[in-house]
């Protein structure tokens, strides 16, 4: 299993991915060309065995304090076996690496398998959106993580210094 930056010759197997992982409020095609071009974007894909089973994207734009999970999906084939863990940690840090403090996503209130991952990861619940995943009617609710505590916690874990205290930074 490699995670590499996706291009745009990945763009049908993330739509097929995406079709059938949200099935009712699927982005469309030129929607995800978007985001595939946009310079403040940052989507990877999960390969295995020369497929592409998995894709995310984060809005990170140099220099900001905060950053956006746009999309994270994974072929239902694979699901549960920790990729998608590994995903939103490659994620994470290409936030981090654009000098992000605080990142944010919505999920939809009826997927707890997300929300899970999601608060392993140490992502706390901030509001809802009622009803905003349509045409399902479906709640999202917005969740935040600091970055800074997540990255230290790593690195803790991993027996190294933080990055931010590596590079002479300050860590809260």
């Amino acid at each position: 299993m490699s995670i590499r930056l996706a291009s745009a010759d990945d763009l049908a197997a993330i739509m097929a991915i995406e079709r059938t992982s949200f099935p009712t409020d699927a982005w469309s095609e030129a929607m995800m060309a978007g985001e595939l071009a946009s310079p403040h974007g940052s989507y990877l894909v999960v390969e295995e065995a020369g497929r592409i089973i998995g894709y995310g994207g984060v809005r990170a734009v140099s220099g900001a304090a905060d950053a956006d999970i746009q999309t994270i999906a994974l072929d239902a084939g694979v699901r549960g076996a920790g990729r998608g863990r590994m995903l939103l940690a490659a994620l994470l840090e290409r936030a981090r690496g654009a000098g992000a403090r605080t990142v944010f996503l919505e999920v939809r209130a009826d997927n707890p398998v997300a929300q899970g991952l999601y608060r392993r990861e140490g992502f706390i619940e901030t509001g809802r959106r009622p009803r905003y995943y349509q045409p399902d009617d479906v709640d999202a609710i917005i969740m935040q993580l600091d970055l800074v505590g997540w990255d230290a916690a790593r690195q803790e874990a991993s027996g190294t210094e933080p990055a931010a205290a590596a590079s002479g930074g300050v860590c809260t």
